[in-house]
């Protein structure tokens, strides 16, 4: 796990290495354990190391052989093993690290080799020999990877400030970005960002960036949301068990490490599984980590009660991390400029706690995140399950935006205002695809391709990373994934949804845990705006620099100021904090 920056020159001139060091230093936090930066004909690359797999500095990026240089972020869990295969292929390696058999595998297999990697990544591999620099990110964009256009160069990098500290970026409002961020959930999809000039590559996504410019993408993976021939006689027994198979391959590969793997564990169902299952796996005196903050307006700020249950259960080294409320608060900052994207949910607060004190014991645990959204665990997928494809995008739309286009002319300045419902249209597209059986199907494959890789797994990334803290997401295993798309829906509905993995869980875990009224991460402290969350909100959205870039209509801001916690989104997410956080994340990043 690391942080990577380059730059491809597409006019004949040298790679801009001052630049590229400046984009790189931006990530100490996210690789504190070595740096480096390499350069060949038209490009340079710079790195941040957190070392993870080949503590030695064989391992060390950006990595040369063969006529390639290369960065990489994330880890291959099955390195092992095709190591052994290449080596069995006449390869030879100078380390152990899984950088290194990326690069001998592309001179093996060639793009072919992405469909034999198992794990999370992004990499840039540039051969000398052809020019050419190839940009790819994991099947679910669980690693980040960012792109500008500059003068005369394409960059890229692990985080959008590192792109921003390069400087020449374009740093206005991308109005269509602007339109998602308000009204689809602050989710902003892939290619875009909320800034004009920087992009991301999408999940699944190779591009080839050629001497000249040229470049060409694709999708090099996808999953099917429909019902498989060879699994149709299969009883609800069998799916079970197979949900069990599945879980245990993903959590027992993401023990590969030179250094030991511990577990977020926030006492819901998902976290708690895993840790379950390691255990059955047999490993013992797993440390296991849960946080709490104080309670607000009597509403308690942790769930401790539950995650105990799990560690008495498994009897694993646990760890409660109590955060007092003026922490919450001091912390709010700092969390902004982890961010890579604006990011309204409040648990980024809590992550980010988490990960500092997290990253004092350990630097890799497994965490939960994604098994709402492949195993149907939101209150919007029955009324999906009810409705056919002519309501499919009314019914999604009803439970999950912020607001509706109409609603738009209210909010934002005309400057910035968008004539026609990009959101809407997006969700619309996506559900037109083919390989989605139901209206159901389409909703559970549109959250794990685009609001999964946007909303929570960016979130955890970012704010695990801020601390040097590698966060594996087994729920996000492709075969996982693959998985759950071929499940009836009728099996996820049930018991009250996630009906397939609660069903799987109990046999592994305490009932209790599995029975529990569903909880989100709870941040009290920033749930409600008052005092001086609700000041430092305020000033962002009436001072100099919101005023000179003019987002947001003025007696809009005034009116939510004027009650900051009586307008709420369907989601139940504060409208005000969301125009606040967008303000301050621009201002934090000098934008």
């Amino acid at each position: 796990m690391c942080g990577f920056a380059g730059e491809h020159r597409t006019d004949g001139r040298e790679a801009d290495d001052r630049a590229v060091a400046r984009m790189a230093a931006t990530m100490d936090d996210r690789g504190p354990d070595g740096q480096g930066l390499q350069t060949a004909p038209g490009v340079a690359m710079g790195h941040r190391r957190l070392r993870i797999i080949d503590l030695t500095d064989a391992g060390a990026q950006p990595m040369r052989r063969d006529d390639m240089l290369m960065v990489f972020n994330g880890c291959i869990y099955n390195y092992p093993e095709l190591r052994r295969e290449l080596i069995s292929l006449g390869w030879t390696f100078t380390s152990t690290s899984d950088t290194e058999v990326i690069m001998v595998g592309w001179r093996q297999w060639g793009e072919d080799l992405l469909d034999r990697l198992q794990g999370m990544f992004a990499f840039a591999l540039h051969d000398e020999r052809t020019g050419r620099t190839t940009l790819v990110r994991d099947r679910l964009g669980i690693k980040p990877l960012y792109t500008a256009e500059t003068p005369g160069g394409i960059r890229f990098a692990s985080t959008l400030p590192a792109l921003l500290a390069g400087g020449g970026v374009d740093t206005s409002i991308d109005t269509v970005a602007l339109h998602h961020y308000l009204t689809f959930h602050s989710v902003v999809p892939a290619p875009r960002t909320i800034i004009t000039g920087v992009r991301k590559v999408p999940p699944a996504t190779i591009t080839h960036i050629e001497r000249d410019g040229t470049t060409t993408t694709r999708r090099w993976w996808s999953a099917t949301w429909s019902r498989r021939e060879d699994r149709s006689d299969w009883t609800s027994g069998d799916w079970v068990d197979a949900t069990l198979d599945v879980m245990r391959r993903a959590v027992t590969r993401r023990l590969v490490a030179d250094v030991p793997v511990g577990v977020l564990l926030s006492g819901g169902l998902d976290s708690s599984l895993v840790v379950g299952l390691l255990a059955e796996a047999g490993q013992t005196g797993l440390a296991t980590f849960s946080v709490g903050f104080g309670a607000v307006r009597g509403e308690a700020g942790d769930e401790f009660e539950y995650s105990d249950v799990i560690a008495r259960e498994f009897d694993t080294n646990h760890h409660q991390i109590r955060v007092p409320g003026q922490q919450t608060l001091d912390a709010l900052t700092p969390t902004i400029a982890a961010m890579n994207e604006p990011m309204v949910s409040h648990d980024c607060v809590g992550f980010f706690l988490l990960s500092q004190e997290v990253a004092k014991n350990i630097k890799v645990v497994q965490s939960g995140q994604g098994a709402d959204e492949l195993f149907a665990g939101y209150h919007w997928y029955p009324p999906m399950a009810a409705v056919g494809p002519d309501q499919a995008l009314a019914t999604y739309r009803a439970a999950f935006f912020d607001r509706d286009h109409e609603d738009m002319a209210d909010v934002v300045a005309p400057d910035h205002l968008l004539d026609h419902d990009a959101s809407g249209q997006f969700v619309a597209d996506h559900f037109a695809q083919p390989g989605a059986d139901s209206a159901l199907d389409r909703a559970l494959r549109l959250d794990a391709n685009v609001m999964l890789v946007d909303d929570p797994v960016k979130r955890v990334d970012s704010m695990t990373m801020a601390w040097g803290l590698e966060a594996r997401v087994p729920f996000l295993d492709h075969e996982v994934v693959e998985f759950a798309a071929s499940a009836p829906p009728e099996l996820h509905l049930e018991d009250g949804g996630k009906g397939l993995l609660k069903a799987a869980g109990r046999k592994v875990i305490p009932n209790e845990v599995i029975d529990r009224p569903k909880g989100y991460f709870p941040v009290p402290a920033l749930k409600y705006l008052e005092g001086d969350v609700l000041d430092h909100v305020r000033d962002a959205l009436t001072n100099d620099a919101a005023r000179s870039r003019g987002l947001f209509r003025r007696e809009y801001v005034d009116r939510l100021s004027a009650a900051p916690n009586d307008d709420l989104t369907p989601l139940r997410g504060n409208r005000l904090w969301q125009l606040g956080l967008l303000e301050l994340w621009l201002q934090t990043h000098g934008i």
